[in-house]
């Protein structure tokens, strides 16, 4: 058999307009989503910024674990990305409801086990040597995260479905109305407003469970006219060991590559701790902003992962390829507006979260740094949603491996403590360790593409 012909990279990044089109009309509301979640985190911070500094830091601490618990079963549960998208586009209708069923299965488990996960959190913020003012109010915060596991898990497993099938108008409005309870919970549960008691950080975790019990069941209720007819009747063989196998190895990898990526964020979150409370709490506000713009490019990523599976199913490989070069230049071209706001006008966003003046002079300091790794940061986001789209899952964990543990956090740890940068070294050790993973996950998308794309079959 002749082997497929090579495609030029250049192919890639001349989409037609139809083609830019059709990533952005996804993406759009996909990013609307994705800031949307991201908006509830702000909306956190910004409140609990206002009570103090420590309330503050353990906002960081407990949210920061609580992602570490969870982020592995959430990229577990993207494999339902190129299943879902690229059922869709072959048309099978059945195979779309047995990855969603599954996922169910799946996202149960996980909720479980992330939940006694959260419990031995105070005294794993004590061995890793953390505030001894922060640690109760940081513990306090995972302990109240607890509730939320089980729908956190739920509501992934709809999304990812929905928007696998490109029906994105339930989600965008299920965020918009979790956003307002969200507010108003915390508004009642910091302050105390209501006859409420005034809860700091912990009453932010509590309006956090809250408000995911509300985006699960919401959800479920606004697409379940989308959705009945995949979730019941209960599929045969949706409990087969071997497809489910076949799922876990396309959604591991996923999974540990956000584990390896955000483990490296929470990693520097960890050694900003070492520095003091004042550099932790600057931390959490500078990581804020940049996980808020950080949810446009993860948008184009979800539209890019969906596209490109969609093409593949329908069996246009032309089509796949010309989509991921479509994603990879919205996301530059996004990301490129955001780093010049962050390196021109620092103070200005850090006035958004604190009056503190400790506080807001790190963040000065962090937020120009940002600026730089932006670009980096958003376009390894898509082209991890492209190689995902087409189902190639190891090859992003192995580089995530490379690029941030091998490379990154030795040097972070380098310029921070060992040249004593403090708090701007170990963020110039991130930028390095995201300019790695971006070059190779670019390359990987050129290799990729380039080759014969198939359709992913879990079935025997």
């Amino acid at each position: 058999m002749n082997a497929p012909p090579r495609v030029s990279f250049r192919v890639l990044l001349r989409p037609g307009r139809a083609d830019v089109a059709a990533v952005v009309r996804l993406a759009l509301p996909v990013a609307v989503v994705q800031v949307g979640i991201m908006a509830m985190g702000v909306v956190d911070t910004l409140m609990v910024g206002r009570v103090s500094p420590e309330d503050l830091a353990a906002v960081a601490l407990g949210n920061l674990y609580f992602f570490v618990v969870v982020v592995f079963g959430m990229g577990l549960l993207m494999a339902l990305d190129p299943l879902v998208a690229q059922a869709v586009g072959a048309g099978d209708r059945e195979g779309a409801a047995r990855a969603l069923q599954r996922g169910t299965i799946l996202a149960t488990v996980l909720g479980v086990v992330a939940g006694f996960a959260l419990v031995p959190a105070a005294p794993l913020f004590l061995l890793a040597r953390q505030p001894l003012e922060v640690i109760p109010i940081a513990a306090g915060y995972a302990l109240w995260s607890i509730p939320g596991t089980l729908p956190f898990y739920w509501f992934v497993v709809l999304r990812q479905t929905l928007q696998g099938m490109a029906r994105i108008a339930p989600i965008v409005w299920t965020i918009v109305a979790a956003n307002v309870l969200n507010a108003g919970l915390n508004w009642m549960l910091i302050w105390g407003n209501l006859g409420a008691p005034r809860l700091g950080a912990v009453g932010s975790a509590m309006a956090s469970s809250l408000s995911r019990w509300f985006m699960a069941g919401m959800l479920l209720v606004v697409s379940w006219q989308l959705l009945r007819g995949y979730l019941r009747p209960v599929r045969r063989g949706i409990f087969r060991a071997a497809p489910m196998g076949r799922m876990l190895r396309l959604g591991a990898p996923i999974g540990a590559q956000f584990q390896l990526e955000f483990g490296a964020f929470a990693a520097i979150g960890i050694f900003m701790g070492w520095v003091g409370t004042t550099t932790m709490a600057a931390h959490q506000v500078a990581m804020n902003l940049v996980a808020f713009t950080f949810m446009v490019p993860v948008g184009i990523a979800a539209a890019a992962a969906v596209r490109v599976g969609q093409e593949v199913g329908s069996g246009n490989a032309d089509g796949a390829r010309r989509s991921a070069g479509a994603a990879l230049m919205l996301g530059v071209g996004f990301m490129v507006v955001t780093a010049a706001l962050f390196l021109l006008v620092p103070s200005f966003f850090g006035r958004l979260y604190t009056d503190d003046a400790g506080v807001l002079a790190v963040v000065v300091l962090l937020l120009p740094i940002a600026g730089v790794f932006q670009v980096f940061d958003g376009v390894q986001a898509v082209a991890a949603g492209v190689l995902r789209g087409v189902g190639d899952t190891r090859a992003p964990m192995w580089i995530n491996i490379l690029g941030f543990w091998v490379l990154g956090i030795p040097f972070s740890l380098f310029l921070g403590f060992g040249l004593g940068w403090g708090a701007a070294g170990l963020w110039w050790g991130l930028a390095g360790g995201l300019a790695a993973v971006c070059v190779l996950l670019v390359l990987r998308v050129r290799h990729r593409m380039g080759r014969e794309l198939r359709r992913l079959v879990m079935e025997d």
